[in-house]
């Protein structure tokens, strides 16, 4: 086994087609979706990492593991084929050679391990070399099937759903995103070219990214989808509403209509890497989570 480090202009494709690859139906997700793979690549955030530190664990020229990162340097996720299990001792050994970084909410110099709660190895593997579970920052995951149609929700009157097909105005979409996640005072125009650069991404379908519009004309709810044709699955992000107009009902009708186009094109069951309520309300349901296992370094 050979373990190189991660080139995107090599390496990009081939890592989204071992997701595709690798996808194995069911009630939890052993690893990422593609989609998952491809936003982070062009959310504005990567240009803060070092892609060289993702390591490739290859077979004779094939892909049998990855562990790679998010948007932040601290963070270590593990993907790996089936049949090759035995790997992830050596993964782990890897992650902790190269992953460390400052934690937002302590201060503090740590690495984090994200680890499937259905994962008896990697688990282990952490608490016996004294990592702890961070419960609090839990990743849950949730799916809703499309193997029935999707239910019909209402708009207020005076509001009303388009896509990205029927028009494309970044400082709309910066707007109902940097205030969607809660970010203060006025959007900054210099994110607008972050929110072009994720339209860039090879697999960005513009008619399944739904807004909703308020009768002012400003997208005030917002909901990305994404679609694997060869899984026959749909990924939700991201999803974001204006503060301004929280509880109306607006996001769920953005994400069903998204849901209902994603079905359209063949999926069967979309995922979202959440587990909030607002998802449950919808319909998803979770079935499995991802806990950070962390390490205080200093």
């Amino acid at each position: 086994m050979h373990i190189k480090p991660y080139h995107r202009e090599q390496d990009f494709e081939r890592v989204g087609d071992f997701l595709i690859e690798t996808y194995q139906p069911g009630d939890r997700l052993s690893n990422w979706l593609q989609p998952r793979w491809e936003y982070m690549h062009f959310h504005p955030n990567i240009k803060e990492v070092n892609l060289a530190l993702i390591g490739i664990f290859e077979e004779a020229g094939e892909i049998v593991g990855v562990v790679n990162l998010e948007h932040t340097e601290r963070q270590a996720y593990f993907q790996v084929r089936p049949g090759y299990e035995h790997i992830k001792p050596a993964m782990f050994d890897y992650a902790e050679e190269n992953f460390q970084g400052v934690s937002q909410s302590t201060g503090q110099l740590i690495r984090a391990l994200y680890i499937n709660d259905f994962d008896s190895t990697l688990s282990q593997l952490a608490e016996s070399n004294g990592y702890e579970k961070w419960v609090d920052f839990a990743e849950g995951h949730s799916r809703f099937w499309l193997d029935k149609p999707v239910p019909e929700a209402s708009l207020p009157e005076g509001f009303h759903l388009q896509s990205l097909a029927d028009e494309v105005d970044l400082e709309k979409i910066n707007r109902v995103l940097w205030r969607g996640f809660n970010h203060p005072g006025s959007p900054p125009e210099e994110e607008i070219p972050g929110r072009r650069e994720v339209m860039q991404a090879p697999n960005f379908r513009e008619e399944l990214t739904i807004v909703v519009v308020a009768p002012d004309g400003n997208y005030v709810s917002y909901c990305g989808m994404w679609v694997v044709p060869a899984n026959r699955i749909a990924y939700v992000e991201p999803v974001a509403t204006d503060p301004d107009y929280r509880r109306m009902g607006l996001g769920k009708v953005a994400v069903l209509e998204s849901l209902r186009r994603a079905a359209a094109l063949g999926a069967e069951i979309a995922w979202v890497g959440s587990d909030q309520q607002f998802y449950k309300a919808i319909g998803f349901e979770t079935t499995f989570t991802v806990y950070p296992w962390v390490k205080v370094l200093d």
